[in-house]
């Protein structure tokens, strides 16, 4: 009877130690799975960072749309110059066009005033008894007509009686003693000058005081 007992007690303690063994053989076995697991987690996860880390750059430079967005606005200054050059040149031809005109006007109304002149003479020589005459009032119309044409174009007269002689404006004929007019400035005017702007069409002739 005490020899069953003690065998089966022992067997009872063995089974115990036996277990305790194996739990704490199963213990430790559990926690280094789980600390191979969580290393090769942050493993993963560092070679996953490094590789899109090494992928961003790429990514950066070999993108498609900057590519596009480069191209895009290399494109729109090079538009910008060209309309820009454009706008300049057709100013310039514009202003080159305009001062032809211009150009070719002041010369027809140049080659007008030599009738312009036979006008003002026939005017200022006109005999005391065509002074009412109605001919002489329609010639009177025609010489307005041209004036108002000069005004048009901005065309100046020049006649410098009392004036300093100026070798730009003026052309002396003479030198002539007066004791009415300094020396050096214009005596009468013989033929009126004609001018626009900074342009002269012809100068006046003059006779200038000694």
């Amino acid at each position: 009877m005490s020899k069953k007992r003690t065998q089966t007690g022992a067997n009872h303690h063995g089974s115990a130690s036996d277990i305790a063994a194996e739990q704490d053989e199963q213990v430790p076995a559990s926690a280094a799975q789980d600390a191979v697991a969580t290393d090769a987690a942050d493993a993963q996860d560092a070679a996953e960072a490094g590789t899109e880390a090494q992928a961003a750059p790429d990514t950066a430079e070999n993108d498609p749309l900057a590519e596009l967005r480069t191209d895009a606005q290399r494109n729109l200054e090079g538009w910008q110059r060209t309309m820009a050059e454009f706008q300049n040149y057709r100013r310039r031809t514009e202003r080159e066009q305009q001062e032809l005109r211009q150009r070719a006007a002041l010369d027809t109304l140049t080659r007008i005033l030599p009738i312009i002149d036979d006008f003002e003479r026939a005017l200022d020589n006109t005999p005391d008894d065509l002074q009412e005459h109605p001919w002489l009032a329609g010639v009177a119309l025609i010489m307005g007509k041209f004036k108002r044409l000069l005004e048009e174009h901005e065309v100046e007269t020049i006649d410098p009686v009392g004036e300093p002689f100026d070798p730009n404006l003026h052309q002396a004929v003479s030198m002539d003693d007066s004791d009415e007019v300094e020396s050096g400035h214009v005596i009468e005017t013989l033929q009126k000058g004609y001018k626009s702007d900074n342009t002269l069409l012809r100068a006046a002739i003059v006779r200038v005081a000694n």
